[in-house]
């Protein structure tokens, strides 16, 4: 995996370490892409002072009765409500347990409540808690008990340990309004909480997702839902939690199809041992035994996480299949994740439609967060060197698709190299796979995008025409601030193909132009947003092409026998 594209690029707190032999001016990023849960009606809601005022924003027609009891929502004023709740609980590094009655978040007494964030580095302790299986559920005013509309339940992004459901864009009224479907929004156990249980108990995270959707069927008719019409979406992480899901043959009535954003399908899933050489050396950071739950029970959360950030640092050092941006992730342990999903094993039969997309700058923020000012090409094959190792490196040098004749800034073919190896060619090889084992995948590229706020200290994402990763989650909630004509454009047109998908596992609206599903052998990546230079609207392959990423150049995955 490129070095740079394995530093904090997708996510908040991904862990970074300097590359060997390089000599720059710049400095690692680590800023947190989702700094904060926003509290601030919730806390002023939950003094008695104001308690009474803010509970004169509740209506009648913000309670529905549930078979787990009665849910009090808020509205938003523009056609949708809002429903904070507890859909499980766990205690430390237990499996979670889905809920049996309807519960505010957090022990809060107001509905106009928003839930604390799972616990995790670079924030304010006071806005996690550990009691954080929660999600929040849009709904539009229209929908009446038992209208059988579609659910879309989002899974966030954050490397795995950062991230929350109250994260920048995420509020999913307007999404709900356009797709006339129910939007929840969840969260499940972020870093060593989620994943790294000292008595070897692996994916708690993921079975807190399997929860959320437990939950979900049991409770969406009641707001005019229908259990049988559930679809994952997520971005980054997020997506990657989906593609665990999809490896779940447990999970597989629970859910009729995925949308997968950015998937950084490269790293795979960790494999068993793997898993257990961090689990140990988690088990010595925190100083308990594997079967001394007392001494567990006494860790302070900021001991815990202070363990998870020195293993993350140290995760590649022990063990290079885990990578340097995600090496706390699902596991595939032949019980609840069975199959790899990816080129290194048998691909399974499947039969539920995916649609899977990627921006076109995903590496962006790395490259040019790394190296703000140009670089030139005597660093390209150093950088790609460190992560890639010689033999790849060499591979990529003699391809046409990363040329550096008259190129004067190396970033340029750095980046497309980060998208194409991470994301874009890893994704289109699961479409390939996909689509000749039974299911339809649909691919696409967003050339259009909005400035997530995470990206907002890179030039390079803020130029015209840069569509960096995270960019396009606000174009599908419609939450962009202030949108120009193409973003607002664009919007309306995702919108309308999320409704078309959830409803029937196409993306093709009336109005739009048709989007062609994947084969084996043509993806047929279809362009988002801006205007199509190429006759189909289709983006073409590149170093996608089947004979070079992933089987002339070969992925991590596949480096690492994982």
């Amino acid at each position: 995996m490129l070095a740079l594209a394995l530093l904090p690029l997708f996510t908040s707190a991904c862990w970074a370490a300097p590359l060997a032999g390089l000599t720059t001016t710049t400095s690692l990023r680590n800023t947190p892409v989702f700094p904060a849960v926003n509290l601030g009606l919730p806390n002023l809601c939950d003094l008695p002072i104001i308690n009474q005022l803010c509970a004169k924003v509740l209506a009648a027609s913000d309670q529905v009765t549930t078979p787990i009891g009665v849910a009090q929502g808020v509205s938003d004023g523009n056609g949708a409500n809002r429903f904070a709740v507890k859909y499980a609980s766990a205690t430390r590094w237990a499996a979670s347990t889905v809920a049996t009655k309807w519960a505010l978040p957090n022990g809060a007494t107001n509905a106009s409540a928003l839930p604390l964030a799972c616990p995790q580095s670079l924030v304010d302790p006071s806005t996690y808690t550990e009691d954080c299986l929660s999600m929040i559920l849009y709904v539009p005013t229209s929908l009446k008990a038992n209208s059988g509309a579609p659910t879309l339940l989002w899974i966030h992004g954050g490397s795995f340990v950062a991230g929350s459901a109250t994260g920048p864009g995420l509020d999913g009224s307007k999404l709900a309004i356009a797709t006339n479907s129910i939007v929840a929004v969840m969260q499940y156990r972020l870093g060593a909480l989620g994943f790294m249980a000292p008595n070897g108990g692996t994916n708690l995270a993921v079975k807190d997702t399997v929860n959320a959707l437990t939950f979900l069927a049991k409770v969406v008719p009641s707001f005019g839902g229908s259990a049988s019409k559930i679809t994952l979406a997520g971005q980054s992480s997020g997506a990657g939690m989906i593609r665990a899901l999809l490896a779940t043959p447990s999970a597989s009535s629970l859910f009729q199809s995925a949308i997968l954003q950015s998937d950084p399908i490269n790293y795979g899933f960790l494999n068993v041992s793997t898993q257990g050489l961090l689990q140990s050396s988690f088990n010595q950071l925190v100083g308990c035994a594997a079967s001394d739950t007392a001494c567990q029970a006494k860790l302070s959360v900021d001991s815990i996480i202070n363990a998870q950030v020195t293993l993350g640092n140290e995760a590649s050092t022990i063990d290079a299949s885990t990578g340097l941006a995600e090496p706390i992730r699902p596991v595939r342990d032949g019980k609840l994740i069975t199959t790899p999903l990816d080129l290194t094993a048998p691909f399974p039969a499947v039969n539920k439609p995916i649609l899977l997309s990627n921006v076109k700058n995903e590496a962006g923020p790395t490259i040019y967060g790394m190296f703000p000012q140009s670089i030139g090409n005597s660093l390209f094959a150093p950088v790609c060197e460190a992560s890639l190792g010689t033999d790849r490196t060499t591979l990529v040098q003699n391809s046409p698709f990363y040329n550096l004749t008259g190129v004067s800034d190396t970033r340029v073919p750095l980046e497309t190299l980060g998208t194409d190896e991470v994301w874009r060619c890893p994704t289109w090889s699961l479409a390939r796979s996909w689509s000749g084992h039974g299911g339809k995948a649909f691919v696409g590229v967003y050339v259009t995008g909005a400035t997530y706020p995470a990206n907002n200290d890179i030039a390079f994402c803020l130029e015209s025409g840069s569509v960096c990763h995270q960019d396009d989650i606000e174009i599908v909630f419609g939450t962009v601030p202030n949108p120009s004509a193409a973003q607002g454009g664009l919007t309306i047109e995702m919108q309308a193909r999320y409704k078309a998908f959830l409803a029937t596992g196409s993306p093709n609206a009336a109005g739009y132009s048709t989007w062609t599903p994947a084969t084996t052998s043509d993806v047929h990546a279809h362009q988002l947003g801006g205007s199509s230079s190429a006759p189909s609207g289709e983006i073409p392959a590149g170093a996608c092409d089947p004979s070079f990423w992933g089987a002339q150049v070969q992925y991590d995955y596949q480096v690492f026998g994982i």
